[in-house]
């Protein structure tokens, strides 16, 4: 069978569904790859390269006469007329907002997969073209917004004076919104986000960001993968946040779109109230835009001199590497079309994840797919009464019973302590007195040293602090024929704590040095 890699018909675009990289992998399928002359030219990719992967340079009419077409943009009605009936196209075929499309494909009797409905599974997730095109967007969202805004992103000390870092704000830390985080961050910028999910507060930390902490926001996932949408409670606590973070922020990027459709998460009353010069990148205009200011597709600036970048299609702007991942999402697809590597697709509709993607097949329209279940909803819980109001005042004054108590409690196990210690310091020899004095200053001064170390760093520092814990086990060594049994334990438990720490340092470094090493 041949794959045929057209050349992008729509207006702007610069993206093409296989690099020579691709095309390798392709052919190991047992695929002849037809690409038209010019395909791959704006990404960069030449004819001579793809004769080089072992493709062949073909003309329109033969590249879209292929027996599988591959695309990565929604065609038009006149690309589908290109089709001959029985070739299997994939493509991003948008089928919830383009149903003309599908009713196109279908009377043409030409089978279709549409790139952008991946079922939102695990294995499927090598194959989802949305979450790379998310990624891209989301790092071209932040150079995007460096270009707007007038100053640097990150902050500067020099003879002349000091500049403060740029406040980033990012709604969102779904894969655009973690990928902007990303790059907002390498440039210096101090980067806030926010996000209706409980989880992604880590997700946000391990990119660079501040994750912005509302508990009464917080949204539950519902069993299909996506949010559920938010009560009236949630939806109002997040505004709230929305309307405080845009007020500080120099640069705001938005990224909510929930099956296509993008909800308000920026009021006009927000941008407002934000700073002449500041940025907002909403990449959710495709679906109408977040900000109520946004007007698809154009750039404007408010009267108070915000920019609004209302960007359509970021991807198109880095054509090299998102030819590239869009390239090989669809290799892995032709994998699952193609188990036993002969060249021949079998679209298999007994396999979940072909099925999602299946909008036309051998037989008419398959859209939409049937539910696929990817987490197991909880059990409901039991229905509980509601305490009365005597329970409720009894409860509440057991509670602050109990709360007197334990601070009660608590001062007293401290007065007493004050008391023992003052006796100890009063009784013990006077050397006693010089010994526990360096030993109060050294557990305060190794606490902040200590603190002040990056995490990353305290795997090698404790590998260095060995040489104090050798002093340590030297000293309790010189203890251990004490006359007092008293002091011979210390020093035998001193020995023993001190060797932990030796030979478990040195084997946890052993064990760094050794993931570094080739063939480990």
């Amino acid at each position: 069978m041949i794959i045929g890699v057209p050349r992008a018909t729509a207006h702007g675009a610069s993206t093409v569904a296989a690099t020579p990289t691709t095309v390798t992998a392709l052919r190991k399928l047992g695929y002849d790859v037809a690409v038209e002359a010019g395909a791959g030219e704006r990404a960069s990719l030449l004819d001579a390269q793809y004769e080089a992967a072992g493709a062949s340079i073909v003309t329109q009419e033969q590249a879209w006469s292929a027996d599988v077409v591959t695309i990565v943009y929604t065609p038009t009605l006149s690309d589908i007329e290109r089709l001959k009936p029985g070739t299997t196209l994939v493509a991003m075929l948008a089928p919830n907002q383009r149903p003309d499309l599908i009713e196109a494909l279908a009377a043409r009797g030409v089978p279709a997969l549409s790139l952008d409905a991946v079922p939102r599974i695990s294995r499927a997730q090598a194959l989802d073209t949305l979450s790379t095109q998310a990624n891209i967007a989301g790092y071209r969202a932040v150079i995007e917004a460096a270009e707007t805004y007038g100053g640097m992103f990150s902050g500067q000390v020099t003879a002349a004076g000091k500049t403060d870092p740029a406040t980033v704000f990012v709604i969102g830390a779904g894969v655009a919104g973690l990928a902007a985080i990303g790059a907002a961050s390498s440039l210096g910028a101090r980067v806030r986000a926010f996000d209706v999910r409980p989880e992604a507060g880590e997700q946000i930390a391990s990119m660079g960001g501040d994750a912005v902490v509302a508990p009464q926001a917080q949204q539950e996932i519902a069993a299909d993968g996506y949010a559920k949408p938010l009560t009236q409670e949630q939806q109002a606590a997040a505004m709230d946040v929305y309307a405080a973070e845009t007020a500080k922020a120099d640069v705001v990027i938005t990224t909510a779109l929930v099956r296509g459709m993008a909800p308000t998460t920026i009021t006009s009353a927000m941008v407002d109230a934000m700073k002449p010069g500041s940025v907002i990148v909403d990449l959710a205009a495709s679906g109408g835009g977040n900000c109520e200011e946004t007007v698809p597709g154009e750039r404007i600036v408010t009267a108070n001199g915000v920019d609004v970048l209302g960007e359509l299609d970021l991807t198109s702007k880095m054509p090299r590497h998102t030819s590239q991942l869009l390239g090989t999402n669809i290799v892995n697809l032709m994998q699952l079309l193609t188990p036993a590597k002969d060249g021949a697709a079998v679209l298999n509709l007994e396999d979940v994840v072909l099925r999602g993607m299946t909008v036309v097949g051998p037989d008419g329209v398959l859209w939409p797919p049937p539910p696929v279940q990817v987490s197991a909803a909880p059990a409901a819980a039991p229905a509980v009464a509601a305490p009365s109001a005597e329970e409720l005042a009894a409860k509440a004054a057991r509670e602050a019973e109990a709360k007197r108590l334990k601070g009660q409690r608590r001062m007293v196990s401290i007065g007493l302590g004050a008391v023992l210690f003052a006796a100890a310091l009063t009784f013990a020899p006077a050397a006693f007195l010089g010994h526990m004095t360096v030993f109060a200053l050294a557990v305060v001064i190794g606490y902040y040293v200590i603190s002040q170390v990056s995490h990353s760093l305290h795997t090698p520092l404790m590998a260095q602090t060995n040489a104090i814990s050798g002093i340590i086990l030297v000293g309790a060594l010189l203890q251990l024929g004490n006359s007092s049994l008293l002091v011979t334990s210390l020093a035998f438990v001193a020995a023993a704590v001190a060797s932990i720490n030796i030979f478990g340092g040195f084997l946890v470094t052993y064990r760094m040095i050794g993931m570094f090493q080739k063939g480990a």
